[in-house]
């Protein structure tokens, strides 16, 4: 396959797919069951589940921590997670394959 078939099939990928991707960051299982073979879709699953464990893992922290953690950490933390869910949105609907900003480069769907 040359560079411009593959263009375009990645092309094809992203147009098909943007919808799915988009739910991804609602509900990242989505992707993984309406779109199976699409890299663009599955990638933006990715990200959804890397975008929900890290706020899981964040109101954890928030509340083992007693004052700090309820006042401080959890708000900041929830609002760095909002923006970067309205990024993830905005790059799925752009048809982008951006990472998000510091949480981005792990990858649990392959």
């Amino acid at each position: 396959m040359n560079d411009l078939e593959t263009n375009t099939t990645h092309t094809n990928d992203v147009q098909e797919n943007k919808l799915v991707a988009i739910l991804g960051y609602i509900l990242f299982f989505i992707p993984l069951l309406a779109a199976k073979d699409s890299a663009f879709a599955r990638y933006h699953a990715n990200q959804g589940l890397i975008l929900l464990l890290t706020s899981i893992a964040v109101n954890i922290i928030g509340a083992i921590i007693p004052i700090i953690g309820v006042f401080i950490i959890i708000p900041i933390a929830s609002i760095v997670i909002f923006v970067f869910f309205i990024l993830g949105i905005v790059n799925a609907a752009n048809g982008q394959m951006k990472p998000l900003p510091l949480i981005g480069g792990i990858e649990i769907i392959k």
